[in-house]
Parts: structure tokens; C-alpha cells; sequence
């Protein structure tokens, strides 16, 4: 069940993973790769995307969802250690009415702090691509 179409292997992420297009990158292993959102609605704002070509979670493999929710709890974890946020919200979107904009599967690791809103994403235009790097590595040595 694809929600509304096929698979695109021109998407944005599909292309990342291919080393077609940039990114800040976390973390990386045979099922997932990791990077930081540069849409970010938050500081520390982290993507996970299964290797698989998939549209979204009702897409993929059993296999593919444990190994990523794994990952994505890793990731989570280290994100939360680096950058001591209140909270974390961890996010995934299946089919463009429940907010997924790039049809890859993919979820969100987004760090809270009290007071602090989550900007919407986009919202704050894109990131400063030195400031993801310090936090990417920050994260990372927290891995």
C-alpha cells in the first residue's frame, strides 16, 4: 500500500543516498543513514532514512521497520545526550495528508526545550550549514 503513488527514485533522499546530493550525516550503516533536517524545526533536528527504496512505513519489510526504529532509537538517544534537550519528539508521516513532503521513508528526531515552540518545518528557512556540522558532530560523539 503506497498512499497515493510509486516510488520515486528522484526524491531528495533517494539521491542522497546515492551521493547525488549533500548532507550533514550522523550516522550510517547498512540499513539507515542518518542526517540533520536543514529545514530544521528545531535545534539538533536529525533525520533516519531506511536504505530501502520504500514511499513510507506501509512499504517496507518488517525487517526494514525493526532495523530502523532500532536505529532511530540509537540516534535519539545520542541526540539527546549531546544537546540535553527537555524532551524529544520522534515523528514519521505516511502520505502527503499526514504531513509527508518527501516521499522516501523517513523519521524525524526532533530535540525539545521548555518554552521553546517547534517551528514548523520550513518554517525557519534553511539552516546554516556550519551550525548542523558542530551539532552533527556533537551527536556523533555521543554515539
Amino acid at each position: 500500500m503506497s498512499l497515493h503513488g510509486s516510488y520515486d527514485e528522484q526524491n531528495i533522499f533517494a539521491k542522497i543516498l546515492r551521493g547525488e546530493a549533500p548532507c550533514v550525516k550522523v550516522y550510517e550503516d547498512e540499513h539507515v543513514l542518518a542526517f540533520m533536517d536543514i529545514f530544521p524545526q528545531s535545534q539538533g533536528h536529525t533525520l533516519v532514512i531506511p536504505k530501502d527504496a520504500a514511499r513510507n512505513l506501509l512499504d517496507v519489510s518488517d525487517e526494514t521497520a525493526k532495523a530502523a526504529i532500532v536505529r532511530v532509537k540509537k540516534i535519539a538517544r545520542a541526540v539527546a545526550v549531546a544537546l540535553k534537550p527537555d524532551g524529544v519528539t520522534i515523528t514519521q508521516f505516511n502520505g502527503a495528508s499526514a504531513g509527508q513532503s518527501v516521499f522516501h521513508i523517513h523519521f524525524h528526531i526532533i530535540p525539545c526545550w521548555k518554552n521553546q515552540d517547534i517551528a514548523g518545518h520550513g518554517a525557519t528557512g534553511q539552516a546554516d550549514m556550519e551550525d548542523l556540522k558542530a551539532l552533527s558532530e556533537q551527536i556523533i560523539a555521543a554515539l
